[in-house]
């Protein structure tokens, strides 16, 4: 049975699976990304952090994950089809569950974007014609995942000199351990609700054009129902097997403590807002674990404080995922294609 004889309604139906499948790969990947510092640091158990992560996260894509949705859903490539937006979520899916296996954590921003991409350049190679790729849309999305990085490190470090130096004052008349715990928990839950803002985009921009034309809902309204679609499969898989990466950058990357964590979590989570209002799909893994190599640079005051076995393996992890899945949705959209 051709691809083509199936009711439309139907296969936005699939792509819709398979945008929850998406999102349940971005909470058991990403969701180190708010809570790795509060586990590392001890200052919840993971049980808890997870649960609170789920919370705020679902709150971050419900009110203001549209900003990147409507990014990923319009800017990158215009007018994606169905079976282009399939290709996409399965490439970038897939990937993402093979790294999340491994404990890598790996971009999903990139997974995502790379998939687009992947899928707008076969499709103007299987028709002749030059892909619908808006370049600079592109170009000011790559641009972003070099500055939001930097800028989370060198925010990190910052603060944790002057969280440092708070610490020693508050000591004199104030228990300054359980004060930065407090504001460590605080922070983690406002990177998560930055974190679910951005990376809801990632499972679900895709559909909006298609969901709008199939059902003939306007595009706000459907924005806000994938942002729900997103943030219930982003909670799942956080809940179901977000510990895996979590163990990864909260333990294996630096030492934390109350006050490092709370410097890294609030760096982390300054940043992803900045560019989520911004309409930026940035990648958390790259601020997150940045923050953390901040603090650890600050800490020790130079390179020895941090593990660069483990950050050479996430930097790597980082190179690779953008044209593997770029490739698996291609391959993908040609197979889709050639039924």
């Amino acid at each position: 049975m051709a691809v083509e004889s199936i009711s439309p309604e139907i296969l936005v139906g699939i792509g819709l699976l398979l945008a929850f499948y998406v999102a349940f790969n971005l909470g058991g990947n990403d969701a180190a990304n708010p809570t790795n510092m509060v586990v590392g640091s001890g200052a919840l158990s993971l049980k808890k952090t997870v649960v609170l992560f789920t919370l705020f996260a679902f709150l971050g894509a419900y009110f203001q994950g549209y900003h990147v949705i409507k990014t990923l859903g319009k800017g990158v490539v215009k007018d994606i089809d169905l079976i282009m937006a399939i290709s996409a979520s399965l490439g970038a899916g897939l990937w993402v569950t093979i790294a999340t296996r491994k404990g890598l954590p790996v971009s999903t921003t990139h997974s995502t974007v790379g998939a687009i991409v992947g899928v707008g350049l076969m499709h103007g190679y299987l028709l002749g014609i030059s892909p619908k790729i808006d370049w600079n849309v592109v170009g000011k999305v790559v641009l972003s995942w070099i500055t939001s990085p930097l800028g989370a490190m060198i925010l990190a470090s910052i603060l944790y000199v002057f969280f440092l130096w708070s610490s020693n004052m508050l000591s004199r008349k104030y228990n300054a351990v359980s004060i930065f715990r407090v504001l460590l928990i605080a922070t983690m839950a406002f990177s998560a609700y930055a974190y679910g803002a951005n990376d809801v985009g990632n499972a679900t921009g895709v559909y909006v054009s298609v969901v709008s034309s199939v059902f003939g809902v306007p595009d706000v309204k459907t924005m806000h129902l994938l942002s729900v679609l997103g943030g219930l499969g982003i909670m799942t898989g956080a809940l179901l097997w977000g510990y895996r990466v979590i163990m990864t950058i909260g333990f294996k990357i630096t030492r934390l403590d109350y006050v490092s964590g709370t410097a890294a979590e609030l760096a982390n989570a300054s940043v992803v807002y900045l560019f989520t209002l911004m309409g930026m799909p940035v990648s958390t893994t790259h601020a997150s674990v940045s923050s953390v190599i901040g603090v650890g640079m600050a800490k020790e005051k130079g390179f020895s404080g941090v593990d660069w076995r483990i950050v050479s393996l996430i930097i790597a992890g980082w190179v690779f995922t953008l044209p593997i899945a770029a490739g698996l949705a291609a391959g993908i959209y040609s197979l889709l294609y050639i039924i």
